[in-house]
């Protein structure tokens, strides 16, 4: 038996269209191919997508904030910081009151 070699871009194509449709067996099947050299194929291109993304590529998906916006997270993480620790307090609290037999309840 001779092996068969693909073209990088018929590759790229059954890759793509496997993505896409979300199950790699039926994309090979229509094409005539193993399911498993399909999915090695979209395995491999996973490991090693990010090695053949151009340097330019890269310095865009890596956010820095400005100092203005730095400043603007830490502000609005303060305040997410005290609203958590408000409900935890509360939560703390109804759970002391649950845990008493008789609170003290005021009485007219």
């Amino acid at each position: 038996m001779q092996r068969k070699s693909y073209s990088i871009e018929f590759k790229q194509q059954l890759i793509q269209e496997a993505l896409e449709v979300g199950n790699a067996s039926q994309v090979a099947r229509r094409h005539g191919i193993d399911g498993k050299m399909l999915s090695r194929w979209i395995r491999q291109s996973k490991q090693t997508g990010w090695k053949k993304t151009a340097p330019e590529a890269r310095k865009i998906t890596a956010y820095t904030p400005t100092p203005k916006e730095f400043q603007e997270l830490e502000h609005e993480n303060d305040k997410l910081k005290k609203l958590l620790g408000e409900k935890d307090l509360e939560i703390a609290i109804l759970r002391d009151l649950v845990k008493k037999v008789n609170p003290a309840y005021r009485t007219k």
